[in-house]
């Protein structure tokens, strides 16, 4: 009975040896498996950042010629409506006003196009009896507000962020503004500022109907001006102004994504280090484990 009992003690020590390195195994094998995850990830983000960069490269080149159209734009904005420029002064908001959300369809960069969606839920929250609605230019606009703030969508558009934005993405775009049937009074242009590789700024540019430019007193200063030229500038100008926020928003996300997917690069050689750590103690502790099991059984022999 004595050699029954001591057999079947050895047979239970003995399965429960066999299990803890099977766990052992197991473990090691599941560290591999996730090294090889996080190495391949990483090989992915170097890619991204260096596409990144080129990308940057080119749409900071193009950014400074379309600056040009932005300033002029705006600058006649500013000058038949200098009160918009005025925060002191107190200005009665329009009932009917448009929003044009600036974005990409594509993601994996930062908090570019949160930080849109957040401006824009904003001031629909505070919107009170403002009949407010959204143009969204990139799914991640539309994405964004498709929950919450459907009813405000007026017209969206896709396939953004592919390829550089151009003139002609940008009259499209001013040509569904004009042509959605919303008689908007005022509005606003959100978009990101590009400021540095590191920073950019979540900006708006005013926008007006004809109506509303016909209506402006500070008119009078520009000589000659007619009905179908000041028609034809008018959308003219909201097609400059949605180019010079699309031309600035793509700078800022390619260098956005860059800079993240440095981030994501560095975050994934971190853990490469601490898994190759975990491995080599798993795989030292199994070596040790099997050598103290030879090494008992040649002593028990």
């Amino acid at each position: 009975m004595l050699r029954q009992g001591a057999g079947t003690l050895q047979l239970v020590s003995h399965g429960f040896v066999n299990a803890e390195q099977a766990r052992g195994f197991a473990t090691l094998k599941d560290i591999s498996i996730r090294l090889k995850s996080v190495k391949n990830i990483q090989k992915i983000t170097k890619s991204m950042k260096m596409v990144a960069a080129a990308k940057y490269a080119k749409a900071e080149r193009d950014l400074k010629g379309a600056r040009a159209y932005g300033v002029g734009a705006k600058t006649f904005f500013d000058n038949i409506d200098p009160v918009a420029e005025d925060t002191a002064t107190p200005k009665e908001e329009s009932k009917k006003q448009v929003l044009v959300l600036i974005t990409s369809d594509r993601g994996l960069c930062g908090a570019v196009h949160t930080s849109i969606v957040k401006e824009a839920k904003l001031i629909l929250n505070n919107a009170g009896d403002k009949d407010i609605r959204v143009v969204a230019i990139g799914d991640k606009s539309r994405a964004g507000l498709q929950r919450l703030f459907a009813k405000h969508l007026l017209v969206s558009g896709n396939d953004i962020g592919r390829a550089p934005p151009t003139f002609a993405d940008a009259s499209i775009a001013a040509k569904a503004v004009l042509d959605s049937g919303f008689d908007f009074e005022t509005g606003h242009i959100i978009f990101n500022k590009f400021k540095s590789v590191v920073s950019y700024e979540t900006s708006k540019l005013p926008i007006l109907p004809l109506e509303a430019i016909k209506a402006k007193e500070a008119l009078t200063t520009y000589d000659s001006v007619d009905d179908d030229v000041l028609q034809s500038y008018s959308e003219y100008s909201l097609a400059q102004l949605i180019y010079y926020a699309m031309k600035e928003s793509a700078t800022s996300e390619q260098s956005s994504r860059m800079t993240a997917m440095d981030g994501a690069s560095k975050n994934a050689g971190e853990m490469i280090d601490k898994l190759t750590l975990a491995f080599n103690r798993t795989r030292q502790a199994v070596i040790t484990r099997e050598l103290i099991e030879i090494i008992s059984g040649a002593a028990c022999v």
